[in-house]
Parts: C-alpha cells; structure tokens; sequence
C-alpha cells in the first residue's frame, strides 16, 4: 500500500478508539450503587455488549425496522434487566442514562496523540454504527480531533453492509480505495474490504476486559498492522 495514494482514514469508534467496556462497567457500577442493587459491573457491560451484533443483525436482516444504536441500546437493556432479575431496579429515568452511558466513554491513551499526529497529513473520520447524536457527544466528550463523522444512521445500514463504508468515500469525494479503515475487529475490516476500502488493523487486547479475548490477529489482507494509533501515524510518515 502506498500512503501517497491515502486520502482519508476512517476510524471504528467502539474498541478501537475509545474503552467501551471500562466507560460502560464504571456507570453502571455507580447507577447500581446509588439506588441499592447488587450488580457485577464488568459482567453486566459485557453481557449488554454482547447483545449488540445481535440486535443490529435483526436490523441488517429486516426482522426489525431500522432504529439507530441508542434504540437498539435501549430494547437490548429493557431485555438484559429482565432477564438478570433487575427489571424492578432501574426505572425508565434510570434506563435513560444507561443508554447514555455509551455517549461518555474514555479513549484510549494513544487515541489523541496518534489521531493529531494523523491530522497532520489526512482527514480523520469517524465511521461507527453508533448514532449520529451519540457519535457527536462522544466525539466532543472524549476530546477526539475528528474532521468529520460518518454514523451508519446516515446510510441506513449497519456495518459491515457495504453503505457506511462507500458513504464514507462518497460524502468527501475519493475513491473508496483512497479510504483506509482502522479497526480492532475482523468483522470491521473484512467489510471495509469489500467495499473497496484499505484497512489498518490495531491491536486493543483489553478491549473485552481482562477474562475476554478480543481480536489478536487482523483478517487475510489487511494493509497496515499495528499496536496503537502512534504506531499507525509513524508506519504512515506522520
């Protein structure tokens, strides 16, 4: 792959540049201590998270119509409450900030750093399933010098359906293989892939926590392979 020839890097949101899992297990922790429920923080973080490739494939799939992330975040707690016994716990106020909770997330400690150094040579988008709304508070929350956002809720498709991916090219005029995707997800990539896209995989081995394993390997052809966004900015001269 020849940098020359790059034009836009578009970054996954959750994972890959912020830590979904500690921003999401510290609120619910602190939401079930204020109102007396017993509630395993981590377990519960990741027990919602698992619920949302799901949720968005029934979307994806047609079985439900199309609703952006904060609605999926939404009917995937109302179920996981329930199911968890807690459904008595947390009232409709209560549910309102979990959700909100996945608008106010920490980046990871290189995310600035490497995303400023980027900045210096390409445009930055953010290109994430998360709402537009969502996307924009969390960009500004965590201090993330993003040029643009992309949502899915922009092309009324999830990742990895091919639309986010060409949104992306078309709406800053460049071909898609002048967009390079960076991601910390096999799924990501391999359809950034094929829709046209270059990839960039980065290594975030506590995304899941300490007793998970998040991806450790990128997908058969990715372009850049990497353990930080440091470390992406200098195989890319920045």
């Amino acid at each position: 792959m020849d940098a020359n020839e790059l034009k836009v890097l578009a970054f996954d949101i959750f994972g890959t540049t912020v830590d979904w899992r500690t921003g999401v297990a510290e609120q619910v922790a602190r939401l079930a201590r204020a109102r007396g429920a017993e509630v395993d923080a981590g377990a519960f973080a990741d027990a919602w998270r698992d619920r949302y490739g799901p949720s968005m494939d029934l979307v994806r799939l047609g079985e439900l119509p199309w609703m952006n992330l904060d609605a999926l975040h939404r009917r995937s707690l109302d179920e996981l409450l329930e199911t968890e016994g807690l459904a008595g716990s947390f009232d409709g106020h209560d549910r309102d900030e979990l959700v909100l909770a996945w608008h106010r997330l920490p980046a990871w400690p290189d995310a600035v750093p490497g995303l400023v150094r980027l900045r210096r040579r390409y445009v930055l988008a953010a290109l994430s399933n998360g709402g537009f709304a969502l996307l924009t508070r969390l960009v500004k929350a965590a201090g993330l010098p993003f040029d643009c956002i992309v949502s899915a809720e922009l092309s009324g498709r999830y990742k990895p359906d091919p639309e986010p991916y060409l949104l992306t090219a078309q709406l800053l005029d460049v071909p898609p293989e002048a967009v390079l995707m960076v991601a910390a997800h096999v799924w990501d990539l391999r359809g950034a892939r094929a829709a046209g896209l270059r990839t960039a995989f980065v290594g975030r081995p506590m995304e899941k926590g300490p007793d998970r394993a998040a991806d450790q390997a990128p997908p058969e052809g990715a372009d850049v392979t990497v353990a930080s966004f440091l470390e992406l900015a200098a195989s890319l001269d920045c």
